[in-house]
């Protein structure tokens, strides 16, 4: 493992669970010597919560003023992130964003907790990833949990209202000195600079679906270029709103109850309807997903204009966004998730992009 991002090069078969374990718990220890920095109690609990790009951990046993954010006793998210994918700067200009949608567009957002020194992004020596440091955030710890199924279609509106404010903010917000996110364009998800890897690599693509996925890969890029990057279409979007990134506070049954977003790790610039297509990732194939468009679209015109042209193309996005997920199966094997769906995820997708192809989803 020696030389490998223990986030990222995280194994998963079965005769490397040893080795996945014993990653795990380097970065663990890296979590701990953060939350020195954080002034936190010794016998602060530590537990992972999430591995993805990065390790997320939930930290309990705090006390006011050390790494509460003098919030109070209780718990924190503390997230590790993995070597290379960000820099210092990325990672403060995404804090900038999130700070700023809660306090000029009324978005819920965890608050950033900064370090006894005041730091909002405090760098670990990792010396088990060959001497690297390791960036690592504090955020408060919000009440809600993942939306459940009951929630799908009527709360998809609030999520479409959510999403327009954050667009509109994206819009006006005068972004600070420095500031830098990637793109997430068609080179940068499937082209020649493939964030997450060539979804011709992904698990499951054989002959047969390298076909269908290439006919879709070709429609997609004409389509997308066709459809343009003027700022009316393309700017500073959160990218990765599925469910797993919601959190809903009260009834989650309730359309209209609270949703605090997390996760802003992926926000960067690209097309706003992408923002849609990453809140359907992984169950593009649900039954409900033309009403929960539906609800979306009417919760995002309560707030801000979509014309019938951008709504026509909703669906090449949803593609656009599932062939990028092909890729990122197969290059984050470690992610429980990834591991789950392997070779299924992509035979739907080659079910979805044949009746996309032929205009059954338009």
């Amino acid at each position: 493992m020696a030389g490998r991002d223990p986030i990222g090069g995280l194994e998963t078969t079965r005769e490397h669970d040893l080795s996945r374990r014993e990653v795990l718990a380097r970065v663990e220890r890296v979590a701990r010597r953060a939350l020195a920095r954080y002034g936190a109690p010794s016998d602060a609990r530590v537990s992972l919560l999430n591995v993805s790009e990065n390790a997320t951990f939930r930290v309990d046993g705090l006390r006011p003023g050390n790494g509460s954010g003098g919030r109070g006793a209780g718990s924190a998210v503390l997230r590790v992130h993995r070597l290379g994918y960000h820099s210092r700067a990325a990672i403060e200009s995404e804090l900038a964003w999130l700070e700023a949608l809660r306090r000029d567009a009324g978005v819920r957002t965890p608050a950033v907790l900064p370090a006894r020194d005041g730091s909002r992004v405090v760098s670990v020596p990792d010396p088990d990833a060959d001497g690297g440091v390791r960036h690592c955030v504090m955020f408060e710890f919000l009440p809600g949990a993942e939306p459940p199924e009951e929630w799908l279609v009527a709360g998809f509106a609030s999520l479409g209202a959510i999403t327009a404010r954050m667009h509109l903010h994206a819009r006006a917000w005068r972004r600070p000195p420095g500031f830098t996110r990637f793109h997430w364009d068609y080179d940068a998800a499937l082209g020649s600079v493939a964030r997450w890897g060539r979804w011709q690599d992904g698990v499951g693509v054989d002959r047969e679906a390298h076909a269908v996925l290439s006919r879709l890969d070709a429609v997609l890029r004409e389509r997308l270029a066709r459809y343009g990057r003027g700022p009316d279409r393309y700017g500073l979007i959160h990218a990765d709103l599925r469910l797993a990134n919601l959190l809903v506070d009260g009834d989650p049954t309730a359309g209209d109850a609270p949703v605090a977003v997390i996760d802003f790790d992926d926000c960067g610039f690209g097309w706003y309807l992408y923002d849609l297509a990453a809140a359907l990732s992984f169950i593009e194939h649900h039954p409900l997903v033309p009403e929960m468009i539906d609800s979306w679209v009417r919760g995002y015109r309560s707030v801000h204009e979509l014309s019938r042209e951008e709504e026509a193309e909703i669906w090449t996005f949803i593609l656009f966004r599932r062939l990028l997920l092909v890729a990122w199966i197969g290059t984050h094997t470690g992610v429980d998730i990834a591991r789950e769906l392997g070779a299924g995820y992509t035979a739907g997708t080659c079910e979805l992009a044949e009746r996309y192809l032929c205009g059954a989803l338009r």
